[in-house]
């Protein structure tokens, strides 16, 4: 059986150890030199690829965060659903990816809210991303005659910040609640028939 040091060493071969390194050491603990040695590199072959711990903090950030982008854009840009619809699925989507990021995995997923408040660029450009998918569905609407919004990047602005607890990080506590998806489905409801044209 070849050692890890015989496989290449990549860019996504380090951020993969480095989460796996994060959740097992937690972010105040963790170092180059973990993801180093769990890698059988050493702590310079690492800075050869990110040029200090702080990018490879921010790269491994980006890598979480750019899955659920991926995921929602998906949802986003399908052709054939009614806006009204599209914009319901994808916030349920995002919904679930960040409950299930919080469920499947409670101390990574802990390890990356330290993280994100560290990364203040990176988790600016996920927003930006997010709110710029409910833009095009938003938008789509209104070309036909689905939803109204007189200004449709405030009002893809204001949909994100109206169902925030089903989605910032500071709400998860409350994303096991018994009654969290009868109350999401309330906020959303809301949220589609303050929109219908």
């Amino acid at each position: 059986m070849p050692s890890a040091a015989a496989e290449p060493l990549t860019p996504e071969r380090i951020l993969e150890t480095t989460e796996e390194v994060l959740r097992r050491f937690g972010p105040t603990k963790a170092t180059v030199v973990d993801v180093a040695r769990a890698l059988g590199v050493s702590h310079g072959s690492v800075y050869r690829h990110f040029p200090s711990k702080a990018a490879l903090r921010e790269a491994v950030t980006d890598r979480w965060l750019a899955k659920s982008v991926v995921m929602l854009e998906g949802i986003a840009s399908a052709p054939g659903e009614a806006a009204p619809s599209k914009l319901e699925s994808w916030l349920e989507a995002l919904f679930e990816a960040k409950r299930h990021k919080a469920g499947d995995d409670p101390e990574l997923f802990a390890t990356y809210t330290v993280l994100l408040a560290e990364n203040s660029g990176v988790v600016d450009t996920h927003l930006t991303e997010l709110i710029d998918q409910l833009t095009r569905i938003i938008a789509e609407g209104v070309a036909a005659g689905t939803l109204a919004a007189p200004d449709v990047p405030a009002a893809a602005r204001a949909v994100f910040d109206a169902t925030g607890r089903f989605h910032d990080p500071q709400y998860v506590a409350e994303w096991f609640s018994p009654t969290i998806t009868t109350e999401f489905e309330a906020v959303v409801a809301l949220v589609i028939r303050g929109l219908r044209a």
